[in-house]
């Protein structure tokens, strides 16, 4: 979809650059896959702060995704095209020949109408499923399991994709956006296409409210705070910090080394960012 520009009218339209939501469908929701959804504003139990930054915002319910695709050799139809507020993909209402209905995330390319299946091997369009050891090698892939029955868990947001490379002992080896090649087991599920609405990254809010709309409250930056406030406060004039970027409570940030599961390396053949 393309990008859509505003007339500069008021100064929060000045910059605004949104995608252009015009085919996707403009009621409500299907009933029977909503959710309700509670706001915590960065709170836990005890009312106190554990997320910064997180307050406000329009009420939202959740949609129920199908990461899974386990029915098998059942064919469904694309019924409509519609926008979900807690992911930046857009989601398909698929209708399937038994009545059952499902959301999915919206590949690239896929259109009212279009039908798509889950099977053991299928035909390489967007939309169909499979697990990685009945796709050809070179297949663009989404919604990717790490473990099989488990769920999508990669390549899950507008505009991603992964590459199947290879196969090798009963592993997939597939190539992330990062750079990363990693190895997943050949029976793990993926869908076939990249995740639609690529051009997300590309807008512009044009104003403060907008994000707060969606429930993001603002951020201080730590070089404008007191020294009892934060690691980088303090100083004369306009300081830029004088140590490694930190939180408010001294942990580095910006480039410090969080991955703590060491026991999956040996599925990792070539780590992201290696020259």
């Amino acid at each position: 979809m393309a990008l859509k520009q505003f007339k500069p009218r008021t100064p929060g339209t000045r910059g605004l650059i949104q995608v252009d939501r015009s085919a996707l469908h403009k009621g409500a929701p299907e009933k029977t896959l909503l959710e309700g959804k509670k706001k915590t504003g960065g709170r836990n139990n005890t009312g106190r702060i554990t997320s910064r930054h997180i307050g406000g915002g329009h009420k939202q319910k959740y949609r129920i995704i199908d990461w899974k695709r386990k029915k098998f050799d059942v064919e469904g139809t694309v019924v409509r095209m519609e926008y979900d507020p807690n992911r930046t993909a857009f989601i398909a209402l698929i209708e399937y020949t038994d009545g059952e209905k499902a959301y999915i995330v919206a590949p690239q390319r896929l259109q009212p109408g279009d039908k798509i299946i889950a099977a053991q091997k299928a035909d390489i369009k967007p939309g169909n499923a499979m697990p990685l050891k009945g796709m050809p090698v070179g297949t663009i892939i989404h919604n990717i399991e790490l473990k099989p029955g488990k769920g999508a868990q990669l390549c899950r947001s507008a505009g991603t994709y992964a590459q199947l490379a290879g196969r090798d002992q009963g592993y997939a080896q597939v190539k992330l956006a990062s750079g990363e090649l990693r190895m997943i087991h050949q029976d793990c599920m993926a869908t076939i296409g990249a995740v639609s609405n690529p051009d997300h990254m590309n807008t512009n809010d044009g104003k403060a409210g907008r994000t707060r709309w969606k429930g993001k409250r603002p951020s201080v930056r730590g070089v404008v705070m007191n020294p009892v406030d934060h690691p980088h406060g303090g100083g004369e004039g306009k300081s830029s910090g004088g140590r490694h970027p930190c939180t408010p409570w001294g942990k580095p940030t910006k480039g410090y080394k969080t991955r703590k599961n060491k026991t999956t390396n040996k599925f990792i053949i070539r780590r992201r960012k290696k020259k």
